[in-house]
């Protein structure tokens, strides 16, 4: 089958409206997006956002980020909420923030569409610094210990049923 990706780039000038209506639609589909990419705009010169006066475009913090992502993974408890684009703006202890918040997946390699990504071991370090533990890439996301215990139980809907997944 087809899994849906579908996110949402902070720092287009969007109102926290725009950004709350973005997670609403999607926590609303029939079925959750596999992946949610939370990306802070990078500027790119020659584009139109490149060339802007400083008129709050591009102006996201750590804690926007934060925000964003903890509400996603709120209200999409098993999607795979993806620290994106604009990563490299951020230092170590921002990441590690919105790790902490939600995102619990990241795109590496040498080049994500416009922007550069971090070295695949440049993120082993910053993972092995905060005691993260990957996974293989299109499983999903990993069981939390309330999850495989049973006291969690993962509801959501499908058209006009109601599945439940038991770990």
């Amino acid at each position: 089958g087809i899994s849906v990706c579908c996110g949402g780039i902070l720092g287009l000038g969007e109102e926290e409206k725009d950004r709350v209506g973005l997670l609403q639609v999607l926590a609303t589909l029939p079925e959750h997006p596999e992946s949610v990419p939370i990306n802070a705009l990078v500027s790119v010169e020659g584009t139109p956002l490149g060339e802007m006066e400083d008129d709050g475009v591009g102006n996201v913090d750590a804690f926007d980020m934060a925000r964003m992502i903890a509400t996603a993974r709120i209200v999409m408890p098993r999607t795979m909420v993806r620290l994106s684009a604009g990563r490299l703006n951020f230092s170590e202890s921002e990441q590690c923030l919105m790790f902490m918040a939600g995102a619990n997946s990241i795109f590496n390699g040498d080049k994500l569409l416009t922007a550069d990504n971090p070295e695949f071991d440049q993120d082993q370090a910053l993972f092995d610094k905060l005691g993260f533990q990957g996974k293989p890439a299109h499983q999903g996301p990993l069981l939390g210990d309330a999850e495989m215990g049973g006291d969690v139980v993962i509801t959501k809907v499908e058209g006009a049923k109601k599945a439940q997944h038991y770990a």
